[in-house]
């Protein structure tokens, strides 16, 4: 295989091109810049203090975009090969589902990566079998389906903020796993990723949501209730880990 370094490609590219790749490289740079004089003011006057950066800007983006570079790969390796790809992102509020979720679909072409965040059910899907609104939305050939939530909620934010019985909790123990495999026999690769997030930084990420009008549409009086009950949701989390790994969907 013949690879070439950054400069060279570069060279080889029309210039639009060219154009269009540093400007998203500028576009991510002000994105963080911006966040960061943001953090900056709303922390003032506040004893909050965010968690240290361990990485230079310039290596974080350097790495990003050779992931993102392997990401497109791996793209062209699904939609080569006819393959379908589920991946779940579940975790706590804030802890940064959406953030990598962007990252992932940045440079991916949406007709092949694709992201499934459904709304609460209605009152016709609460009398549905529990993982029938999802089944619609599970890709086909060539295909990724990426999950900002899933019927994961069932075993999380469901339970905790008591909109379902522990007998339906129970029945989704007894249920997610056969309905995985199944899943998987049908020739689905299924991940699945939990985001952990410390006690301290949700506190510190919801008083950004709340004070800065760019992020206010992020928080609901319902992920106020649930920053109430933290230790409800790990419990929670606990159960679900240990009665939903499954070899075939560890």
């Amino acid at each position: 295989m013949i690879t070439m370094d950054d400069d060279t490609a570069r060279r080889t590219l029309p210039r639009h091109r060219v154009e269009e790749e540093i400007a998203d490289s500028f576009d991510e740079e002000l994105e963080m810049e911006i966040d960061d004089a943001r953090l900056a003011q709303l922390l003032e006057g506040h004893a909050l203090h965010p968690e240290q950066d361990t990485v230079a800007r310039h290596v974080y983006f350097k790495e990003l975009f050779r992931l993102q570079r392997e990401l497109v790969k791996l793209q062209d390796w699904v939609v080569n090969n006819k393959l379908k790809v589920v991946v779940i992102f579940e975790g706590r509020d804030a802890a940064g589902k959406g953030g990598v979720i962007k990252r992932i679909t940045q440079r991916l072409n949406p007709r092949v990566a694709r992201v499934v965040a459904l709304p609460a059910p209605s009152e016709r899907e609460r009398s549905q079998w529990y993982f029938q609104r999802y089944v619609p939305h599970l890709p086909a050939a060539g295909e990724i389906a990426l999950f900002d939530r899933s019927w994961y909620n069932r075993a999380g934010v469901e339970r905790v903020m008591g909109f379902c019985t522990e007998a339906e909790v129970e029945d989704f123990f007894q249920t997610v796993p056969e309905f995985e495999r199944m899943l998987v026999r049908s020739g689905i690769v299924l991940i699945k990723y939990w985001f952990s997030i410390t006690d301290e930084e949700q506190h510190l990420r919801f008083q950004m949501r709340i004070h800065d009008p760019i992020k206010q549409w992020k928080l609901s009086p319902m992920d106020l209730e649930s920053r109430r009950r933290w230790e409800l949701h790990t419990k929670a989390k606990e159960a679900m880990l240990e009665r939903t790994h499954i070899a075939e969907a560890p």
